[in-house]
């Protein structure tokens, strides 16, 4: 074979585990056989239309087969994927279309007015709907039904040369900029990422993982969908997250794999039917983002269940560290140690290592981190220390064994129920405001979803503005969950001498 990346995952393992059932969404089920037959019909299609190695293929909509087949489609050609977060807004979505140079958009039919305003003015010249909801009808005028296009092409197997080091997935992440850069993660990223988890959290094959949490995340998609793929297993997927879905997706699968951040866990604890659920076929807890609150620990224990945790990003394909179940306890607030083929150091501001227990910056590397930002020369340049170590812009510690705990963000980025904000991108957008002269957001305190942001503004000299008139004003232009849930106005900012903002003084006036 010349196609060594992501496209031929599917064909490899057919031929290994043909009737085995690799995706399950609601009623259907898909077996190995079934999946690859139906990646080789719309790899043809896309090709038919025009998709060639390196063009940019991008996908809306939430968990779905048609996200996987797109993906190791557009693997089997030699182009890239690009999944997009559903909760942008269109101006967000334009962006990352317009950025990438996405010439082809496969999305949800429920999000179809999301997909159509997004993509207009771009580059994208074919719209593939996929039918996520019944009885839809015919597609809207100027797109293309998937169903119909996959059904119509030929089941006939491709092989372009791709190596493991071509680009195979561009995901956008916010930057202290405010301005999303596009981490280029190759078929070498994602493969490395796969055997990192095969090996830290003893991925079997017969497991059954349930995704809930959504694939266009590089958590749920490179810590739990391909790695039990490559391993040949079977998904069990929901379009978005509603405990009690999930606890009868647990008993009537026997799921055994689950992975989410403190949020989800914490709902199905405290959801009416946890107590009568069987979970007696869970056998590994995966949780990101933040450390698991000792409340929720409690719970899960009390019915025989430990979590596994972990550090990383998206330009790690996520994985850096992993904390097991069995150190869980006497490690409480680690991330863990560096994964198998993962590297993890402290470093002071001259760029030296640090001894055990002295804070620094947390440096990476590894064949599972990123070489590269899609198109932004400089801004990689300056995310590589010498060596080619990746710099995190957290800080944080390793004790005398080696186990990471992290400090504090340099970047200021807030964590809301596993979905990353950069201050910089809202501020920016609350800046549009002629009655705002200064603004800060940083991250308070929330029960619910860990942080959520809070928006510190000053106005301008005789401007009026509340705070519904801001929230108005950023409906159009962001993710809902970036929205600041509170305004606090003020009569200036503080700041250094060189006229920074001191975020650290609005944390502590503010941030309670």
């Amino acid at each position: 074979m010349r196609n060594q990346g992501l496209g031929n995952w599917i064909h490899r393992r057919r031929v290994k585990s043909a009737g085995t059932v690799a995706v399950v969404s609601g009623d259907a089920e898909l077996t190995y056989a079934n999946m690859a037959g139906r990646v080789d019909r719309l790899a043809n299609a896309l090709a038919d239309r025009g998709v060639r190695p390196g063009d940019r293929v991008a996908y809306l909509g939430n968990n779905h087969p048609a996200f996987l087949e797109t993906l190791f489609a557009v693997g089997l050609l030699g182009a890239v994927f690009v999944p997009l977060n559903t909760r942008l807004a269109p101006r967000e979505i334009a962006y990352a279309l317009e950025d990438s140079g996405s010439t082809v958009l496969v999305g949800a039919r429920s999000l179809e007015p999301l997909a159509e305003a997004g993509s207009r003015g771009t580059a994208v010249g074919l719209r593939l709907v996929v039918d996520d909801v019944a009885d839809a009808g015919a597609p809207p005028a100027g797109t293309v039904a998937y169903a119909d296009a996959v059904a119509a092409a030929a089941e006939r197997r491709r092989d372009v040369e791709v190596s493991l080091e071509d680009p195979a997935i561009i995901l956008y992440t916010s930057g202290t900029t405010g301005r999303p850069k596009g981490a280029v993660l190759t078929h070498g990223n994602m493969t490395w990422n796969s055997i990192n988890v095969l090996v830290d959290y003893d991925v079997v094959g017969g497991e059954v993982a349930l995704l809930i949490a959504p694939m266009f995340h590089v958590a749920s998609l490179g810590m739990g969908a391909l790695p039990t793929l490559l391993k040949g297993g079977t998904l069990v997927l929901q379009d978005r997250f509603e405990p009690g879905q999930a606890l009868k997706a647990i008993e009537r699968h026997g799921v055994n794999s689950l992975s989410g951040v403190p949020t989800t866990f914490q709902m199905l604890a405290e959801h009416p039917a946890w107590a009568t659920t069987d979970l007696t076929s869970l056998r590994k807890l995966t949780c990101g983002g933040s450390a698991v609150p000792a409340r929720v620990m409690d719970a899960y224990e009390d019915r025989g269940l430990s979590f596994s945790g972990g550090y990383g990003m998206t330009e790690t394909a996520p994985g850096a560290t992993s904390l097991q179940p069995q150190r869980s306890r006497e490690k409480a607030g680690s991330a863990g140690l560096p994964h198998f083929f993962t590297d993890v150091r402290i470093v002071d501001a001259m760029g030296e290592e640090r001894p055990p227990g002295t804070v620094g910056e947390i440096q990476i590397s590894g064949p599972n981190v990123i070489r590269e930002y899609w198109r932004r020369p400089e801004a990689t340049a300056e995310a590589y220390a010498e060596g080619g170590w990746f710099r995190s812009g957290d800080i944080g510690y390793v004790d005398d064994e080696g186990f990471l705990y992290i400090s504090d963000r340099l970047k200021d980025m807030i964590i809301s129920g596993g979905e990353n904000i950069y201050p910089a991108e809202v501020e920016q957008a609350i800046m549009e405001l002629p009655a705002v002269s200064a603004v800060a957001v940083i991250g308070i305190p929330d029960d619910k979803w860990g942080e959520v942001p809070r928006a510190v503004v000053a106005r301008a000299e005789g401007g009026r503005l509340s705070e519904r008139e801001i929230t108005e004003h950023l409906s159009t232009r962001l993710a809902r969950y970036k929205i600041p849930k509170t305004v606090v106005f003020v009569e200036d900012l503080p700041r250094t001498a060189s006229g920074k903002i001191r975020k650290a003084d609005l944390r502590r006036d503010f941030g309670g």
